[in-house]
C-alpha cells in the first residue's frame, strides 16, 4: 500500500456523488462510470474531473477514518490495544507510517488538526 502523509490543514473538496454501477457494466473492464460512452470532449473532461476529485475527496476522507481506527486501536486504555507494529501489519503499512497515522487519529479525535471535525468524525468516539 502507497503511503501519504496525512494532509491536515487543505480545504475539503465538495465531490460529485459516486454512483454505484450495475454489476454486469462493473464487470465490462472497458466500462468506467460511463465515461466511455460521453463523445463530447468538454462534458467528457467536466465528468472526468468530477469523479477524480470525487475519488480524492473518498481517498482523504477513508484515510483519516484509518486513522481514527488506529488510534482507537493503539488506545493504552484499551486492554486489547495494539502496538504500532501490529497495527502496520494489519493495515499493511511500515511500522513508522502506523506512529504517524496514530498520531493524526489522535489529533483528529481530539480536534487538535487545525480542521476542527465538524465532518461527523467525532461521532465515532
Amino acid at each position: 500500500m502507497a503511503e501519504q502523509t496525512p494532509r491536515r490543514n487543505e480545504p475539503r473538496l465538495r465531490p460529485a456523488p459516486l454512483l454505484f454501477e450495475p454489476a454486469e457494466a462493473a464487470s465490462d473492464p472497458e466500462h468506467f462510470f460511463d465515461l466511455e460512452s460521453i463523445d463530447d470532449p468538454r462534458a467528457l473532461l467536466d465528468r472526468a474531473t468530477e469523479l477524480t476529485h470525487a475519488f480524492r475527496a473518498a481517498t482523504d476522507r477513508a484515510v483519516e477514518f484509518q486513522a481514527i481506527a488506529a488510534a482507537q486501536l493503539a488506545d493504552p486504555r484499551r486492554f486489547d490495544r495494539l502496538t504500532p507494529a501490529d497495527i502496520a501489519e494489519r493495515a499493511e503499512w511500515t511500522e513508522d507510517y502506523a506512529k504517524r497515522m496514530v498520531e493524526f487519529g489522535r489529533d483528529l479525535l481530539s480536534g487538535t488538526n487545525g480542521n476542527g471535525l465538524g465532518h461527523g468524525i467525532g461521532d465515532l468516539t
